[in-house]
């Protein structure tokens, strides 16, 4: 195997008030897509077994409201390795394994006409200008290692060019290669035996390496690729939870309770080593998931995982998207088997890490998170809101729009942006201590609550400088008689209906619309009658049921130039040879009006469907 390492040059400082032999190592153990309920640790599920999990949080301090800063991978990982929030860096997305390299968000100025909202475009990678917890420890003679998921970007911004010693498997993608089971797809690693486990490899190499840096404190950044899909386990598992299974239960996926099985048995390894090599005494262990539980892929015709009561889950700003497991252990500093409902989000570990070590921050450093220190020891910080930030809407089950969300107290305001009529944003509020599911909005009932959250949100927007959404200029609100038509504007068309007579608005060269239909394969024609306030010529292309590619542009149609301001009936044949589900009609000229009076589908001279535009 190859082993990546970077050239290690280590700092002499020593940290403040504290020895060599005192400073206490580092344990960050942070899951992919575990969900609050997918573990024993706060009694919602009979059927995931957790034990090592429940033997970790019995040394320390069990967290019962934590919160990432996102519902997503890659913000949570970046918001814990700077403490800095999603919204500051504009990593806002799971782009980390794209190949597009992006440092700095931007968002368009406009879109297209369906489109309430433009679109962003996120950081896809974490810029090395960042300080992150791996460079600072590494600065303070720590050996440091990250082993499993990364996503936060490739070579040059792999974990080698983030401060860690070494990286295994050193793997960009967003979840294990191929199969969790070997054979693999990993270009760096070989599994050690047939059918040898990645959870399994990853707590071998942990154990490992424990052995060889016993005599120097080490930060170990155990990134867990379980439970993020594809969703295979040891079948012995999978076949032992098939008996286990309730079927009235919302979480009945055999394989994905199989996985969390592995999950919990690796840190199991974790821990016993730490035990054994007398190192537990003197490490830091945190524990953590990246985002909720997924509710929405396929497992063998379920789903993964339920977050009830929580609501939504991975991929929206629901509760179930962003409260997960937590897990803080200091012997001697964080009493054992204690539990805190303080808010601690993903942006609070590096300044408590550094708080913990007696360290400062680096010069002109700032961090969105707070030390979560006195919180650990029991006590309170105070009353402080914490964030939530997705400007995007990823269409999962329960999806949102795009959307921020502040927590104060035992309140969650939601702010939609640009939802609301006139493109104003829409806030909405709940109680989650009354309201666990985030059921009922009691914005109006609560009138100077909301302001207030209003305010503190605006300020935290404008702190962090979040790019956002815009509201777009061309945007087109669906009529409802457009809809019943089948017809969906495309780009550069604004669709109306106005005195009988179909209203297509070309702000640009080539305005098209589509037209949902059902006609018979074989040789047809589209008629189209129209008058237009400038020329240009008409093209036709159309799609076919399980056909491919969707528009047939290698088939295109073209008719022959159409005047200006003359009443026009341009005919355009085709041949389908499977059901046609829609065309799409474009317009080739300038910016102007197009009134169309019917459009017919003929077969041999024959009109077999027409389209009439009365209001």
């Amino acid at each position: 195997m190859k082993l990546f390492a970077a050239v290690a040059t280590f700092s002499l400082s020593i940290l403040c008030s504290l020895n060599a032999s005192q400073r206490p190592n580092i344990l960050f153990i942070l899951a992919d897509d575990l969900g609050w309920a997918d573990t024993t640790l706060y009694g919602h599920t009979d059927l995931f077994e957790t034990p090592n999990l429940e033997q970790l949080a019995s040394r320390g301090m069990l967290l019962t409201r934590h919160y990432t800063s996102s519902p997503l991978c890659s913000p949570t990982r970046s918001a814990v390795l700077t403490g800095l929030h999603p919204a500051r860096t504009g990593f806002t997305t799971p782009g980390g394994h794209t190949a597009k390299v992006v440092l700095q968000a931007a968002a368009a100025e406009s879109g297209k006409t369906d489109q309430k909202l433009t679109r962003l475009q996120p950081v896809t990678r974490l810029n090395t200008t960042y300080e992150t917890i791996s460079r600072r420890l590494k600065a303070e003679g720590y050996a440091t290692a990250h082993f499993g998921k990364w996503h936060l970007g490739t070579e040059p911004y792999s974990p080698l060019e983030h401060g860690f010693d070494i990286d295994i498997p050193h793997h960009p993608g967003p979840g294990p290669a191929g199969s969790y089971v070997a054979p693999w797809n990993f270009k760096h690693i070989k599994e050690a035996y047939p059918g040898e486990h990645i959870e399994d490899r990853m707590g071998d190499e942990i154990v490992a390496y424990l052995e060889k840096e016993r005599d120097q404190p080490f930060f170990i950044n155990y990134w867990q690729f379980s439970v993020h899909g594809p969703f295979n386990a040891k079948e012995s598992y999978v076949e032992d939870y098939r008996s286990k299974i309730d079927p009235n239960s919302s979480q009945n996926s055999p394989t994905y309770a199989a996985m969390v099985k592995t999950l919990d048995e690796n840190i199991g390894k974790v821990l016993e080593a730490l035990d054994r090599l007398d190192l537990a005494k003197n490490t830091i262990i945190i524990f953590s998931s990246d985002n909720g539980g997924n509710m929405h892929s396929n497992v063998n015709g379920s789903y993964p995982t339920s977050n009830a009561p929580l609501r939504g889950g991975k991929g929206a700003n629901w509760d179930g998207g962003t409260r997960v497991p937590g897990i803080v252990v200091w012997p001697g500093q964080v009493e054992a088997g204690s539990t805190s409902d303080e808010f601690v989000t993903s942006t609070d570990f590096f300044p408590t890490l550094l708080e913990m070590l007696s360290l400062k921050p680096s010069p002109n450093q700032i961090f969105d998170g707070a030390s979560a220190l006195p919180i650990f020891k029991g006590e309170s910080i105070g009353n402080r809101p914490i964030f939530t930030f997705f400007p995007h809407s990823t269409g999962v089950p329960d999806t949102l729009p795009p959307s921020v969300a502040i927590y104060e107290e035992d309140w969650k305001l939601f702010r939609f942006f640009h939802d609301a009529p006139g493109g104003d944003h829409r806030h909405v509020l709940y109680n989650l201590t009354d309201d666990i599911g985030e059921t009922t909005d009691i914005a109006s009932a609560h009138p100077e609550r909301v302001e207030q959250m209003i305010a503190r949100l605006d300020a935290f927007l404008e702190n962090t400088g979040a790019v956002l959404p815009n509201y777009n200029p061309n945007y087109q609100p669906t009529n409802p008689k457009l809809n019943e038509l089948g017809l969906v504007p495309g780009k550069n068309a604004v669709l109306s209906i106005e005195d009988g007579k179909f209203v297509v608005e070309a702000t640009d060269t080539q305005a098209n619309f589509e037209l949902e239909t059902s006609a018979n394969p074989g040789s047809l024609s589209l008629s189209v009658h129209f008058i237009s306030t400038a020329s240009g010529r008409i093209d036709l292309r159309w799609a076919e049921e399980g056909v491919k590619p969707e528009y047939y542009r290698s088939r295109l149609t073209r008719s022959d130039h159409y005047p200006e301001s003359e009443e026009t009936m341009v005919e355009l044949p085709f041949e389908a040879g499977a059901t046609v589900t829609s065309f799409r009609i474009d317009f080739m000229q300038p910016a102007g009006t197009i009134r169309v009076e019917k459009i017919e589908i003929k077969r041999n001279g024959t009109v077999e469907k027409a389209w009439v535009f009365t209001d």
